[in-house]
C-alpha cells in the first residue's frame, strides 16, 4: 500500500516554522483545480501556543507541555522532554491517525523547535526510525527553516549553514533548507550573500576582520605576542583561522543551500514548493488531470 508525502518542518525556535506550514498550505488552496492539493498540518510540538494554519491532528490532544507543568512540576525544557518521550511511548496514537490519510494526500508536520531534542535526546530521530519502519520512509522530506536576518551577517549566515548541516545529519533524509521572513529583511543584502560563490568568499568580502586587525596591530606592539595570553598568535588570529577552515569544510562537501521564501510572492511559494517536491519526486507516481480542465473555472473547457 502507497502512503503519503511527508514533509518534516524543523528548524530552531522562532525560525518561521507555522508561518512556513500555513502559507504553503494557503497557497495550495489557491491553485486552480489541476494543481490544487489538500495539504494536512500536523502540529507536532507540545509547547505550541496558536497557529494560523488548519491543523488536522495535534499533539497537545495526546499531551501538552502545561499539563506536564501543572502536574509533574517540571520546568518548561524538562516537560517539552518528558511530552516527547510520552509520544514515543504512545506512536500507536500517530500511526491511528496517519492511517488515515490516502497515499495521494500531503502532510507537513510541524515539529519543535529546541535543539536538544535532535541532539542530546535523539527523540526526532527515533520518530523518524518508525516512520520509516511504517513505510513513509521515501515519501518523506526535511524542511530546516532558518530566519533570513541570519544571512544579513557573515558570521550569522556561516552559523546558520552549521545548524542546517547538522540538522541534515542527523536526520538522514532528503533535506531542504528554506530561509523565512525574506520579506522583513532587504533584498540586495540578501541577495548578495546568497550570490556568493563560497562560504570562503563569503567570509572574505562581508567577515567582521576588525578583531583580526585589532590583535595583530596589539601582538606586534607587544614584541609578537599577545597581550592576555602570552603566545605568538593572538586569540583574535586563531578565531580567525577557525572561522575560515569552517568555511573551508562547508565549500568542500557543497552540501548547504537555501531556498528564500517570501510570503507575499505567490511565485515564490511555488518555486519553493516545488523544490521540496522534487526531493522526494512528490507527484511524479499521481494520476495526471486531463489537459482540458479549466484552471480557473474547474470545469471541463468546450
Amino acid at each position: 500500500m502507497g502512503r503519503c508525502a511527508i514533509q518534516l518542518v524543523t528548524g530552531p525556535a522562532g525560525s518561521g516554522k507555522s508561518t512556513y506550514c500555513h502559507t504553503l498550505q494557503q497557497h495550495c488552496l489557491s491553485l486552480g483545480p489541476r494543481h490544487r492539493r489538500r495539504i494536512h498540518v500536523i502540529n507536532l510540538d507540545p509547547a505550541a501556543e496558536s497557529f494560523r494554519y488548519e491543523v488536522s491532528l495535534d499533539i497537545r490532544e495526546l499531551i501538552s507541555v502545561d499539563d506536564v507543568m501543572d502536574e509533574l512540576h517540571l520546568g518548561p525544557n524538562g516537560s517539552l522532554v518528558y511530552c516527547m518521550e510520552y509520544l514515543l511511548e504512545n506512536m500507536d496514537w500517530l500511526q491511528e491517525h496517519l492511517e488515515e490519510f490516502d497515499e495521494d494526500e500531503y502532510l507537513m508536520i510541524d515539529c519543535p523547535g529546541q535543539i536538544e531534542l535532535y541532539t542530546h535526546i535523539p527523540v526526532m530521530n527515533k520518530i523518524i526510525d518508525q516512520l520509516r519502519m511504517w513505510g513513509y520512509g521515501e515519501n518523506m522530506v526535511s524542511v530546516f527553516v532558518v530566519d533570513a536576518t541570519f544571512v544579513t551577517d557573515a558570521s550569522k549566515f556561516i552559523s546558520g549553514s552549521l545548524l542546517a548541516l547538522s540538522a541534515m545529519i542527523s536526520m538522514q533524509l532528503p533535506h531542504v533548507n528554506v530561509l523565512s521572513k525574506c520579506d522583513l529583511v532587504d533584498e540586495a543584502s540578501m541577495e548578495r550573500v546568497l550570490e556568493m560563490e563560497s562560504a570562503v568568499q563569503l567570509w572574505d568580502v562581508l567577515g567582521d576582520h576588525s578583531r583580526r586587525q585589532g590583535g595583530e596591530v596589539a601582538r606586534r606592539e607587544n614584541g609578537g605576542t599577545d597581550a592576555l595570553s602570552g603566545v605568538g598568535e593572538s586569540r583574535e588570529g586563531k578565531w580567525h583561522r577557525l572561522t575560515e577552515s569552517i568555511c573551508t569544510l562547508l565549500d568542500d562537501f557543497s552540501m548547504v543551500g537555501f531556498v528564500p521564501l517570501n510570503i507575499n510572492d505567490e511565485d515564490n511559494i511555488a518555486h519553493v514548493l516545488a523544490t521540496v517536491d522534487h526531493a522526494i519526486q512528490y507527484g511524479e507516481d499521481l494520476e495526471v488531470r486531463g489537459a482540458d480542465y479549466d484552471d480557473d473555472v474547474g470545469e471541463i473547457a468546450e
